[in-house]
């Protein structure tokens, strides 16, 4: 799949919505771990104002991650977490058994939306699938991976 440099955020857009997200649960640690703000990164990126989902799922494996987590962790966790009240919580109910990686990826495949992720497995999955990918690159800018 190629890099899409040119911005197209009509490629987006689906049925005529604010062109919108998905964040995944390791996107929300980027603002701490390197100090790079995803929401004004992603506007740069697209060019337009958009929306930023996230999955009750991934919130609740942001809340269990915190239970065992070692101070400096749980610290981590909790900005994420404040994080999440600046987007869009969305319900998508889980199939039986169905991890938070595969939910994201059922979720994009249903949307059309692209998914915000640095989890280089769930990244090749979203990629063979022909769902557009935004991720970290070398820890200072996002980059947007799929779409043409």
């Amino acid at each position: 799949m190629a890099v899409n440099r040119d911005r197209d955020p009509e490629a987006l857009r689906v049925s005529g919505r604010t062109p919108a997200v998905i964040l995944d649960s390791n996107f929300l640690f980027i603002p701490y771990r390197f100090g790079v703000d995803i929401f004004d990164e992603l506007e740069r990126l697209l060019g337009v104002p958009l929306r930023c989902l996230v999955p009750q799922c991934v919130i609740d494996e942001l809340q269990s991650l915190d239970n065992d987590a070692s101070p400096g962790f749980s610290k981590e966790i909790r900005f994420a977490l404040k994080l999440v009240e600046r987007c869009e919580i969305v319900d998508v109910n889980p199939v039986d058994g169905e991890a938070v990686d595969d939910l994201l990826l059922r979720f994009a495949v249903q949307t059309g939306y692209p998914v915000a992720t640095n989890d280089s497995e769930l990244r090749k999955r979203l990629k063979h699938e022909k769902v557009s990918v935004i991720y970290l690159r070398q820890r200072a800018y996002l980059m947007l991976d799929g779409v043409t």
